[in-house]
């Protein structure tokens, strides 16, 4: 049973989603919250899974909520444009993914699952909104990362195909191997790298300059 939590300001957003995702049969809705600070409380008493994060809150934003959440559960930002200027920080701050509110009922309950399991939402619109980011910066040379050292040439080929936003059946026609081969590679960089999930991985390719907008 996946536990998830409800943080927005509006009340028939957090009755609607509430609704919604407590009639699945593997999901349960522990609680909900109307501002960041509530939900940083909601969540260290209630122990959800997944945290349905709205951006823009009263008294605590999502972002600064997602912060101190970070290593905790895993977080789902919910935006209502997919280029939000919160993207990135949020992706930094610890958030696996992101979901429009308007997307259909079904996008949201799989969105949940996907992010429970460990997976990543990155639509590519958020892809492309890192490799922005990172155009805009000034391009210094950046020596290679220690932490890279631990990865085998094809680990790091894997890293460099999920930054672009490539999926594991994408990774996999591409590199010729079985989808599930992918799948070990990804949780061995999670592992040598120490980070959360594929979101965290994408930002990492990007800030060490592993992989450089526009290749």
């Amino acid at each position: 049973m996946i536990r998830v939590l409800i943080a927005d300001d509006q009340a028939m957003v957090r009755q609607g989603f509430g609704a919604l995702l407590a009639a699945q049969p593997d999901l349960l809705v522990v609680g909900d919250a109307a501002d960041g600070a509530a939900a940083v409380t909601a969540a260290r008493d209630l122990n959800p899974d997944v945290i349905l994060m709205d951006v823009r809150m009263p008294v605590m934003d999502g972002l600064e909520a997602t912060r101190r959440l970070a290593g905790g559960p895993k977080i789902l930002i919910l935006t209502t444009f997919d280029l939000d200027d919160y993207v990135y920080e949020a992706l930094r701050a610890g958030a696996s993914g992101f979901l429009l509110k308007d997307a259909p009922a079904a996008d949201l309950v799989q969105a949940v699952r996907v992010v429970a399991a460990g997976e990543a939402l990155l639509a590519p619109s958020v892809t492309r909104r890192l490799i922005a980011e990172f155009t805009a910066r000034p391009q210094k040379g950046r020596a290679r990362p220690v932490a890279l050292n631990a990865l085998t040439p094809r680990e790091t080929e894997v890293l460099r195909l999920i930054a672009r936003g490539r999926s594991n059946q994408e990774i996999a026609a591409d590199l010729v191997v079985a989808e599930q081969t992918v799948k070990t590679h990804v949780g061995r960089i999670l592992t040598k790298l120490s980070l959360r999930d594929r979101a965290q991985a994408v930002v990492f390719a990007y800030e060490t300059g592993l992989v450089a907008a526009g290749e």
